[in-house]
This record gives C-alpha cells, structure tokens and sequence, in this order.
C-alpha cells in the first residue's frame, strides 16, 4: 500500500497528516507506530487522518492517532493543522469549516494567512465526564504520587487533562510526575498532565506531559485546560498568552458554560509517499 502524506507542525507539536478522502489508508495500530517512529519510520507527535464526515452539516472527519498506535478524540494543535492541510490540498475553500471528531463537531477558522483559530468546545468538569475516579467535582483534587502530595485542576477539552501549577516549569519534575500522574488508576483512560507557571493574569508558560506521546514542544488542548484552570481559580483574565517551548497561542475563555477559542499558527513542512 502506497500512501501519499503530508508532514506538518503547530508549534513545533509534528505531525503525519493523511487524505483519506481522495486515498483508501485503513492502517493498523502496528504501521502506525512505524509512521510515527523517528528512526525508522517518518517521525510524528501524532498522525492524523482527514477522512469523509459521518454528519450531514460537517465537512471532514478529523481523526487523531498517538504516537503509541492509540486513538484519541481531540488534539488542539493538529486540529489547526488539519485546516492547513484541507486548505492546501484544495479539498475545502471554505474561510471557516465544521468537522466530526469523536469528542462532538469543531469549528476552525481561518484568520488570514498566518493564524488558525479553533473552536474547542465547552470544558467538561464533572469527574465522570473527564473521566476521573473522584467523588465530586473541584477547582482542585489531590493525589500521591511516591513520597509526594500532588494538587491538580482537571477537564476535559475532548481529552482529560490535569493541570499542575510550579513555581518554575523548567525545574519542574516533569519527567517524573508527568508519566506517573498520566497512568495513574484515578485516570481510566490515562491523562495529559499539564506544568503551568502563570507569569501574570494576562500571560503562563506551560509544558505538557501527552498521553502516548510524552513531552511535546507544545499541546493545544492543554494550552485550553491550562487557561480554564487559571480562570476558574481567578488566577487569569479571559484571554491569556501561553508560551510553549515551541511557540505562543492565544486562547480566550469567558466561563462556565462557554466555548474555549484557540489561535496560532500551521505550517506544511514537506510532502512524501511510503510504502507499507
């Protein structure tokens, strides 16, 4: 099976975008995590699969495979990477389209030529909705990981998420807590585990710890569970900066029972084809 892809970055987050609507692609976990393998594959965060929509007022199916071979529903920086790539390829001419994911429909828009705002949904909070193995829902929830006491925000941005607040995110224990507090049992269906220092109510830095993937040099959907946890906490303004290793997004939230907006930049890095 020949397949034709395009290589793609959001931030310096990669990624293996595939048309599955012009190209019959079913892959297997396995080839998947042969694509996304640096050494011997192509290298990638995640893949992602632009396929036919499942409703009749979308237009795309957007897929998102980690790098582990797993499914997930939502990716925030491949989402914008996602409208590039239909923009690109001439399969929409559209300033603004709708597409199915398995976590509800997103809305990407185009803001000229550099920047891509995505429309990420409502945040989900309630334990069961993330999902997390807690009683009742709060602004913060508390685990041990070791010898450590660990506190965390958690929701759902379409993914779960838990957002820990340091002093300092380089000197943060990432490599450590990140893996442990994404396969904890609390977590059925492992987390992203988010590192945030809030610079100022208008401003964080933030790296994140990715389920199946590790660190990345930035997540979108984490950026949007990072903001919400400051806003809810009265920690940050409705509109922030979150500076990523890999770059900055612009994410705006005005509360409870409103949607979260994401906006940055995408780029095409190379097309290829390979043999599988």
């Amino acid at each position: 099976m020949l397949i034709e892809f395009t290589k793609m970055q959001g931030l310096g987050n990669d990624f293996i975008v595939i048309d599955a609507v012009n190209q019959a692609v079913e892959l297997t976990p396995e080839q998947i995590r042969f694509l996304a393998d640096r050494h011997f594959g192509v290298g990638c965060d995640q893949l992602l699969m632009v396929e036919k929509p499942v409703s009749n007022n979308a237009d795309f199916k957007y897929r998102i495979f980690n790098a582990d071979g797993g499914e997930v529903a939502q990716c925030g920086n491949g989402a914008r990477c996602f409208a590039r790539f239909v923009r690109d390829k001439k399969l929409s001419h559209k300033d603004q389209i709708i597409v199915d994911t398995d976590a509800g429909q997103l809305l990407l828009r185009f803001d000229g030529e550099e920047s891509i705002t995505v429309n990420m949904g409502v945040p989900r909070h309630a334990p069961e909705q993330i999902p997390l193995l807690m009683d009742a829902e709060a602004l913060e929830y508390s685990v041990a990981l070791g010898a450590e006491k660990i506190e965390f925000y958690a929701v759902s941005m379409g993914n779960p998420h838990a957002v820990i607040r340091v002093q300092d995110i380089d000197t943060a224990s990432l490599e450590t807590l990140g893996p442990q507090l994404e396969s904890h049992k609390i977590f059925p269906q492992r987390v992203n585990v988010g590192f945030m220092q809030i610079l100022s109510r208008k401003q964080i830095n933030l790296r994140v710890y990715e389920r199946g993937a590790a660190e990345t040099l930035a997540c979108g959907s984490g950026a949007c569970a990072a903001v919400v946890a400051g806003i809810e906490q009265n920690l940050l303004d409705n509109i922030v900066r979150v500076n990523l290793p890999g770059g900055e997004l612009t994410i705006e939230w005005l509360g409870r029972g409103h949607p979260v907006f994401m906006s940055g930049p995408a780029v095409s890095v190379y097309e290829g084809q390979i043999q599988l």
